[in-house]
């Protein structure tokens, strides 16, 4: 029995030697690449495999929230293994957990510690990857959820607010974040009130932080946003509807002047999408971009009685919003309130009473059904042993590591969090001795604990 502990041991000596050596040496050939192209006066990065694009090379955009501060921190590891400068990296991080505890319930801590996690990734993109989004904004999750769309531009505008607050009193400069803040809003079936939402969010924010925050650079004031067709609108019943939707919704965040657009598929509400369904909804972007001249105007509705007079009263109903919640002590009393949940619900539930009573039409659900009700399209399914592959790696990478460099590194995270430091650096440093995201994760939670819900849940 002690003989084979032994060789287990050993061997285990040998594959993390190994690691080293292999990382080492990786190391040592971005040196050396790095090197030669400062002398020829160019610039270049350490190879990956199979002649993939490096990272400082492309922007990734990461969609996750509760435990986005560790995957970002494995983002700078793996970067810093492979000796790329953090100035390099482009990106966007979602990292908005005030929406978590309003709508999609991906949260982990209390908000108090959630939102002091944003401040210190906002913080660290400040300082050491300044092209980096450290935060999206994002009033999508909220709408999915049953608000409407005033409520989901008063909501989204008064978080981010929330979260410029919170930097400001950490000490930062407004003008050295504010232009790094992103946003993220859906686009449902009402056309012109969607056009007219992102319209109203733009004077807003813009207004909030000239005036509220004291910003000087007119990079702080402008709202940068990402739109997202809206996935709750799409239909299971006559799936190849959802085609039509989407184009119509994307046409509506386009003149209403988004960054970037994500077209969902029309068989969402089935599964995974297949390849053809993502196919289409690309082709969707394509034709908008490439056929119809939609970019060749900046805000080509602008000057429309109707869309001015729209834009003006959602503009003047969700600054009443923004008001109400600043006289209840900002964003985080509100959720301890259960103000936005309860919001939230009712919007939801006036919908569903509306949809029940025919006087909202949803085609294909209750008006002009047909008798055949088949899926029309293939689902996608996904085989099991996904999942046992990636079970046996994590296994097999926990093998190889160094347990007590482990041990070390988690506890130097929960003493940052005890201690109220930003915790991206001790994050970083566990990421590169092999911590996993269930660990890094549950160090935080022994220092901050796991939220389960306010006193309305």
């Amino acid at each position: 029995m002690r003989k084979k502990l032994r060789e287990k041991k050993q061997e285990r000596t040998r594959k993390q030697k190994e690691r080293k050596e292999r990382k080492a040496a990786a190391a040592l050939a971005a040196k050396e690449k790095e090197a030669e192209a400062a002398a020829a006066g160019e610039r270049t990065e350490a190879p990956t495999p199979g002649g993939a694009k490096v990272v400082g090379e492309v922007t990734v955009s990461q969609t996750i929230n509760g435990p986005a501060c560790v995957i970002w921190a494995m983002y700078l590891a793996m970067a810093k293994e492979r000796g790329v400068d953090w100035s390099l990296l482009g990106g966007t991080l979602q990292n908005d957990i005030l929406k978590e505890f309003h709508s999609q319930n991906e949260f982990i801590y209390p908000p108090e510690a959630s939102v002091k996690l944003v401040v210190d990734t906002i913080e660290y993109a400040t300082l050491h990857a300044p092209r980096w989004n450290s935060v999206s904004i994002s009033g999508y999750h909220i709408r999915e959820a049953g608000s409407t769309a005033t409520q989901e531009l008063a909501f989204t505008l008064r978080d981010g607010m929330e979260y410029v607050d919170w930097c400001i009193k950490r000490g930062l400069d407004v003008d050295s974040f504010a232009p790094r803040l992103s946003f993220f809003f859906n686009s449902h079936n009402e056309f012109f009130e969607e056009v007219c939402k992102l319209r109203a969010a733009r004077r807003i924010w813009a207004r909030a932080m000239k005036d509220r925050f004291g910003a000087n650079s007119e990079r702080s004031m402008l709202m940068r946003t990402h739109v997202q067709t809206a996935g709750c609108s799409l239909t299971e019943q006559q799936p190849l509807n959802n085609i039509v939707r989407v184009a119509f919704q994307a046409m509506a965040g386009v003149l209403g002047g988004c960054q970037s657009l994500h077209t969902d598929s029309m068989d969402e509400t089935l599964g995974l999408p297949t390849e053809t369904a993502v196919r289409v909804a690309l082709r969707t972007q394509q034709i908008l971009a490439h056929e119809t001249g939609v970019h060749r105007a900046v805000d080509p509705l602008g000057g429309s009685w109707y869309v001015e007079a729209l834009t003006d009263q959602m503009e003047a109903d969700a600054e009443k919003i923004i008001s109400e919640i600043d006289q209840m002590g900002g964003v985080v009393e509100g959720i301890h309130k259960g103000y936005f949940r309860r919001s939230i619900a009712e919007s939801s539930y006036r919908f569903g009473q509306e949809m029940e009573a025919g006087d909202r039409v949803i085609v294909g659900v209750n008006a002009y059904p047909e008798g055949n009700e088949d899926h029309q399209v293939e689902i996608l399914q996904i085989p099991h042993e996904i999942e046992v592959d990636q079970c046996s790696r994590l296994k097999q990478f926990r093998d190889d590591r160094d347990d007590s460099a482990v041990q070390s590194a988690l506890e130097a995270i929960r003493s940052a969090a005890r201690e109220q430091q930003n915790v991206m650096d001790s994050l970083v440093e566990a990421s590169l001795a092999c911590c996993t995201l269930g660990e890094m994760v549950q160090a935080l939670a022994d220092v901050y604990g796991r939220y389960t819900g306010g006193p309305e849940w």
